[in-house]
This record gives C-alpha cells, sequence and structure tokens, in this order.
C-alpha cells in the first residue's frame, strides 16, 4: 500500500520524518530525475503526470542536496530551493521551518490606512548588511513613528551584492544576509515591538545568471514576449498551469512561514498575464488566504498607473490595497529642483498639481503624456486616498540621479522641509527610504555584482544608457563620471552612517514631529474619501483644506514653494474658519528647531503672509473677540 505523503507545498524539499525527507519538482524537460544528497548516491525520483517528479528519500534539515537531470554530470539547485548557503550556483540546503520558535502569536497584522511606510535594503542598511544587524535597529524606527518596514528584495542571487531585482531562487532568501531563522527573527522581533514587515517581491522577470530554471522546462518564460529586463514569465501560454502554481506558491509560503505582513509588487506593468485570473490577484488572494486571521498590505508598483489593481474583484479588480504614485514624486521633483527632463517632463510642480494629487491620487489618468507618446494613466474617482502611496525618496528614484545623491542636497534647506511636510501630512500614505527620516548624506547608487566580466559590463553599459534619457546625464563629462555598478565602493558607500542621526538633528526632529503630529492629530491621521479641498493662492503657493464633522477639526495646511507673497485681499472661501473660529498655528516647518526663521504670524487683519518656501498647519480654534461691524460706505 502506498504511502500517503503530506506536503505544506506543492514543490520543493520538505522534512516528513527527523531523518526523512520527501521532494518534488517540475522537469517536463527530464525522462529522469536523480536526487543527489551531499554528492553521495543517487536516488531516482518517481514521474507522475504534467512533468513532475517526487519521492523521499534518507536526509535531514542542513543537508546539501541537488537535482542529476537525465544521468548528466552537472548537479542542479531545486527550483524551489529554500535557503542556498553558497548562493544560486551552490547546492541546495533541507530546512526545518518548525525549528523557529515564534512569539507573535497574538499578532494580526496591519492593514493601509494609517500606516507610515519605511522602505529599506538590507544589505545597506547597516554596516554589518544582515537581518541581524537590522533587527537591532526596529525599535529606533519604532520611536520614530515608523509603522511598516517595506524590505528590498531578498530571493538570492549571485555575486557580493546588488539591489536584489535579479533573483533567481524566488524561495531562498539571501544567503548574504544570514539565515532564514535569521530572518523570521527579523520579523518576529518587528511584530513585537509593533511593527509590520512587507517583502517587495519580483514576479515580472528572473535574473540573468545564475537562473537554473531552463534546465526543467522551456515554459518558465515566453522568450518570444520579452520586456526590459529580458523574457517575460509564462503566465498564460503553454504549460503555464505548474508556472502559476510555483508563484502562487511562494506567495503563500513567505505569508505563512516568514510571517511577512503581504508584498510590494515590483514592475507589474510588464508582468503579462491575459488569464482569467491575472496572476498578481491569484497570488495576493492566496496570500490573504495563508495569511487566515492576519491583515496583509498588498500595494503594487505599475509604471501605467493601472487602478484596477486596487479594485475588488466583482469589479475585475484585483483587489490590492494600494499603488506607488509617481506622479506625486515626478511633480515634487520639478517643484523642488526645478529640472523638467526625461520622465519629468509632463510635471511643472505647480500648486495646482499637489492639489488634484491631493483629491484625486495620480494626475494622468488616461490624458496625454508627451514623454511616452501616448496616454497615461486610468481613472481613479471612487478610490480611497490612503490607496495612494506617495513618496519624496524610494530606492529607484534616489539612483536615477547622475550620483545617487539624496534629494536635499538638491534643493534649499527650507524647501526641503516644506515638501516633506507636504509629504507627512498630506492626505495619501506616505513613504519614506531608509535614512531620509535623519537626513542621511550616504547616496544610493545602482549596484550589481551579477555575472562573469562580461555581463558585469552589459549592466554597466545598460544602466549608463538608462541614465542617458536625462540629457544633463548624457554629456561625455557626467558618463564618464557615473559610478559603476560592479565596484564595490559603489556598494560600501550606499552602506547608512547611522551617527548622522545626531550630526542633523534639525532634520531628524522634523520628521519625527511630523509624523507624530500625523498620528496624534484626528484630522490628519483619518483619511476621508472626498475630505479634503485644495486653492491656488499664486504661482507657488496653495491651500488644502480638511473639512470635519466638528469645527475643532478642521485644519488647514498652506504650502509655499516660492518667495514671499501677501494674499490681500483674499477671496478664496477655503482660507475662511468656521463660523464662530479662527485659525490658529500648529506647526511650521520654519520653526527655529528646524532650522527655521521661526514661528511668525500668517493670519492678518487684512490678508495673509505666506512666507517664502514654508508650510504651515493651522487648526480652528474659538474666536477669542466678535466679528467687526462693517463700516457703512
Amino acid at each position: 500500500m502506498k504511502r500517503e505523503i503530506k506536503r505544506r507545498y506543492p514543490i520543493g524539499a520538505e522534512l516528513i520524518g527527523e531523518n526523512e525527507t520527501h521532494f518534488r519538482v517540475w522537469a517536463p524537460k527530464a525522462r529522469k530525475i536523480d536526487i543527489v544528497i551531499d554528492g553521495g548516491d543517487a536516488h531516482t525520483l518517481e514521474a507522475e503526470a504534467d512533468g513532475y517528479f517526487f519521492g523521499s528519500t534518507h536526509a535531514r534539515a542542513g543537508d546539501r542536496y541537488g537535482f542529476r537531470i537525465d544521468g548528466s554530470e552537472k548537479i542542479y539547485p531545486d527550483p524551489a530551493s529554500r535557503w542556498q548557503p553558497d548562493g544560486p550556483h551552490g547546492l541546495s540546503a533541507i530546512v526545518d521551518p518548525t525549528q523557529f520558535k515564534w512569539n507573535d502569536a497574538k499578532w494580526r497584522g496591519v492593514q493601509l490606512p494609517g500606516q507610515i511606510i519605511y522602505e529599506f535594503h538590507i544589505g545597506t542598511f547597516t554596516p554589518e548588511g544582515t537581518w541581524r544587524a537590522a533587527a537591532e535597529k526596529l525599535s529606533i524606527l519604532r520611536d520614530d513613528g515608523i509603522t511598516l518596514l517595506e524590505m528590498m528584495p531578498i530571493a538570492d542571487f549571485p555575486g557580493a551584492f546588488g539591489w536584489g531585482y535579479d533573483g533567481v531562487n524566488l524561495f531562498a532568501p539571501c544567503h548574504l544576509y544570514g539565515t532564514p531563522d535569521d530572518l523570521r527573527f527579523f520579523v518576529d522581533q518587528a511584530h513585537s515591538l509593533g511593527l509590520g514587515v512587507i517583502l517587495d517581491v519580483v514576479y515580472n522577470h528572473f535574473g540573468p545568471d545564475g537562473n537554473y530554471l531552463g534546465a526543467f522546462s522551456d515554459h518558465y518564460t515566453r522568450q518570444a514576449i520579452r520586456n526590459e529586463w529580458g523574457d517575460s514569465i509564462n503566465f498564460d501560454g503553454e504549460q503555464s498551469g505548474p508556472v502559476r502554481e510555483f508563484f502562487i506558491t511562494n506567495g503563500r509560503y513567505w505569508i505563512h512561514e516568514f510571517h511577512f505582513d503581504g508584498f510590494r509588487f515590483d514592475a507589474t506593468q510588464s508582468i503579462r498575464d491575459k488569464s482569467e485570473e491575472y496572476i498578481v490577484g491569484a497570488i495576493g488572494r492566496a496570500a490573504r488566504k495563508a495569511a487566515q486571521d492576519r491583515h496583509i498590505v498588498l500595494v503594487a508598483e505599475n509604471e501605467r498607473q493601472e487602478t484596477k489593481l486596487i479594485w475588488p474583484r466583482d469589479r475585475d479588480g484585483d483587489d490590492l490595497d494600494g499603488l506607488w504614485n509617481d506622479d506625486w514624486h515626478h511633480t515634487a521633483m520639478v517643484a523642488l529642483t526645478g529640472i523638467r527632463e526625461a520622465y519629468y517632463t509632463d510635471y511643472c510642480g505647480s500648486p495646482q498639481e499637489f492639489i488634484s494629487a491631493a483629491k484625486y491620487g495620480f494626475l494622468f489618468q488616461g490624458q496625454p503624456y508627451v514623454w511616452q507618446e501616448a496616454e497615461r494613466g486610468y481613472p481613479t474617482f471612487g478610490t480611497r486616498p490612503d490607496a495612494f502611496i506617495s513618496f519624496i525618496e524610494n530606492h529607484d528614484q534616489v539612483a536615477n540621479t547622475a550620483f545617487g545623491e539624496r534629494v536635499r542636497f538638491l534643493t534649499s534647506p527650507p524647501r526641503y522641509r516644506a515638501m516633506v511636510a507636504l509629504l507627512l501630512l498630506g492626505p495619501w500614505t506616505p513613504l519614506l527610504f531608509q535614512g531620509q527620516e535623519f537626513g542621511a548624506t550616504a547616496v544610493f547608487r545602482y549596484f550589481s555584482d551579477v555575472g562573469d566580466d562580461k555581463l558585469k559590463e552589459a549592466v554597466r553599459q545598460g544602466r549608463f544608457d538608462f541614465l542617458a534619457q536625462f540629457p544633463s546625464v548624457a554629456t561625455p563629462e557626467v558618463q564618464a563620471r557615473l559610478p559603476v555598478p560592479f565596484h564595490r565602493s559603489t556598494f560600501e558607500g550606499c552602506k547608512l552612517d547611522w551617527s548622522d542621526r545626531d550630526r542633523f538633528p534639525q532634520l531628524y526632529s522634523l520628521h519625527r514631529d511630523l509624523i507624530q503630529l500625523r498620528q496624534t492629530d484626528a484630522r490628519f491621521r483619518v483619511l476621508k474619501q472626498n475630505g479634503v479641498d485644495g486653492a491656488v493662492l499664486s504661482t507657488d503657493s496653495f491651500v488644502l483644506r480638511y473639512f470635519a464633522e466638528r469645527p475643532d477639526d478642521e485644519r488647514l495646511l498652506l504650502v509655499n514653494l516660492g518667495s514671499q507673497h501677501v494674499f490681500s485681499p483674499a477671496p478664496e472661501p477655503l482660507l475662511a474658519p468656521p463660523d464662530g473660529y479662527e485659525w490658529e498655528t500648529l506647526w511650521t516647518s520654519e520653526a527655529a528647531k528646524y532650522g527655521g526663521l521661526g514661528v511668525r504670524r500668517v493670519v492678518r487683519d487684512d490678508g495673509w503672509t505666506l512666507f517664502a518656501e514654508e508650510t504651515v498647519a493651522l487648526r480652528a480654534v474659538p474666536a477669542t473677540k466678535p466679528r467687526k461691524e462693517p463700516k457703512v460706505r
């Protein structure tokens, strides 16, 4: 009688006894698959329908193993390997996920409303570049007011360093950062401090080096359909069923075995799938099911701004929670730097653009987009404001400057403070990039150690060609100075210097105070649909009015990104306080503790003074004196 094996997942190596492991792999290209343990004797797996092979043998946690295909000498790592101790070119290792003792049984997960997201890269977040070292910084982030961490990709990749977007072992936490249990420890520590952790996952391509999937099947990718990084993954073509299962299982795995609180799906515009159920939605729904009674957050990067990703399935949507808002970033960068080139071409950095972003999320919802000579975006009407994730910095946008400079060095200090205030008090979900909260001086450049010398040079040239879309970077003088991605110094120069927290107390206080204000003020904390309106006051200034049921909860956000301007007379209804109330300054980006000129009177008897490069938050308070009687003329 055949023994029934109960597996957690349909693929990979799973312990089924103290010294016994069951293996299952999809390899329709093979006639015979042997499992080889630590270079020892081979054990032939049984073939089953649809190209799968399975079987069990004597093997324990920590043993190294690989697959021999059709008797060849080469031994390949498991496509669903749970750990690659020596990297993608080495043998896989058997992992026992039950050995780690979790302490987060009471953790109920996270939901997107109210989050302050913090994107970070494990390899540069600390000098050590490990999960254990990063865990030691978690209490600092908690005290700063961060609530949700977004970890850049960790699927294993070859080389000594990289961003993580060239992963090839999608189930294996990157060996450079520690063991799988080190990752579990990090997530467990985060939960103990009330921090959620979502994982950036790359489901649009495989990396160019260390990917052995082609030895098992030709159908993981569709070579006839390419995207900007290579062959598209086969989610809807011939033999796409097992490929879809592979990725859906991957989503379930990260949620269940590592207790991640959701995903950020990378570059979904390059995930090609015409199936009845779009693969991103399928992965997300499976992940929610794996989380059981925990809430998880699912967000996406989508260059085309396809809002169907956040619609519910009964509206032909994909049930995600949020989308990165590149429109917000681009208009902010133009306002901060005045640079309008490449993908900043269609933005003015104008007051109206910020007002529209506050009311509608995306700026482009189907209008012509000159830079791409096509329409951009899709309608957002009826969408919650917190579904749009806004940022001044992220990994891509910092690195897309010529030398990876932080944004604060590209503009004036008061204008930067004013924009940070708009980001952290505005009606969207704000995202900070590692070190931004304390004024990090460390650059963040593109670094990649993937491949042989030929591939490294191709990556370097491709990166330089990408940056050449910016005329200011395309000159021979600048191109000659661009950091080389595969140089160790490029990577090392991106590591955060945590002593910057002490060197820049004004910027550190700015971010901490703004986050605290957002989290404690009833009106800034709760984002209501259609709860904000705005008006242009000058070529560089505008006001956002936060309406509330109680007059005491009404707020104004007055933003001036230009020179001083006196708005008098003031025929703008949004500036009028509720009846029987007056406006009182609640917070200003020009407070002396932030390096500004101090609190100044904005509301005057005959109008408003909008001081240069300042954001001011005002609250409605009961009037201290009656209204003046008008003069009879």
